[in-house]
């Protein structure tokens, strides 16, 4: 297949276009390659590659920046995943959009399907909604697949963020009252390299299995890292931010189970290998 990946200096596509291009022709894109927010670009650029599928991982992330920024969220989030839809639907491709468990409330107090009822309390979450809205619009082949909590060896994260503090200091708080799933961007691309390939086309939760808090995630870093690092729990009211984050957002792989996919593995064993091949 020819597939073409957006937003290629992202944590995310670069991951993706490694596992990729292993099997298939890869064009990542980045910025300055492809700016989504130029429709008549977007348009020319696709019609000229051809591709198969296009895997849309170029997002606007910065959770708690959006809340001041709303217009630059949607016009990337929302109008941005509109232009590529339209013109992967003018080419016959397939389309991934990568969106995230902060489309959800966090309310329900278990695991979320792809059926739940989706509820942002945020302008990131609600502008990624917005992005799915567009997929289902424009584009007739499509699969939507929200994850969380991603980290990897490209760009910033959570776990990066952990040991760069840990070198710094002898205590750190982290929150300990908000829920989700870590992912590892090899897993996930993986996955959507299984996925692209069919055509069981829909809405897709994909994370490694498990669930911990960050305040968890936070501990299990440290200890992978042989690290002795003093972890204090803290609530999220003890740490305030621009952005309302849901409580508990882990997601339940129903699509994955149903369309006779593999789970992901524990994100324990994620980290795991991820943090030895890093230290």
């Amino acid at each position: 297949m020819k597939v073409v990946i957006t937003g290629a200096n992202g944590q995310l596509a670069q991951d993706l276009k490694a596992v990729f291009s292993a099997h298939h022709e890869v064009f990542s894109l980045s910025r300055s390659e492809l700016d989504i927010t130029n429709s008549a670009s977007v348009s020319e650029i696709i019609h000229f590659l051809r591709p198969d599928a296009i895997v849309h991982a170029a997002a606007y992330t910065n959770v708690d920046q959006a809340e001041s920024d709303e217009d630059t969220a949607y016009l990337v989030n929302a109008y941005g995943t509109r232009n590529v839809a339209v013109a992967a639907r003018q080419v016959a491709a397939k389309m991934v959009y990568i969106s995230t468990d902060y489309v959800f409330d966090g309310n329900k107090g278990t695991a979320y399907n792809e059926f739940d009822l989706v509820n942002p309390l945020c302008v990131y979450g609600k502008s990624k909604l917005a992005g799915e809205e567009m997929v289902k619009s424009f584009s007739d082949r499509y699969f939507i697949v929200r994850t969380s909590w991603v980290f990897g060896r490209h760009g910033n994260n959570f776990v990066k963020t952990m040991l760069k503090l840990t070198a710094m200091r002898t205590e750190l708080q982290v929150v300990n009252d908000q829920t989700g799933s870590p992912t590892y961007t090899i897993d996930l691309a993986a996955f959507l390299k299984e996925l692209i390939e069919t055509e069981k086309y829909g809405v897709y939760h994909a994370s490694n299995a498990g669930a911990c808090t960050w305040y968890e995630f936070a501990k299990a870093i440290i200890a992978e890292a042989g690290l002795t690092c003093k972890v204090a729990p803290i609530e999220t009211k003890d740490l305030p931010r621009p952005a309302r984050r849901p409580a508990y957002s882990v997601l339940d792989h129903m699509a994955i189970r149903l369309n006779g996919f593999p789970e992901m593995r524990h994100w324990t064993d994620a980290l795991h290998t991820y943090m030895s091949a890093s230290l």
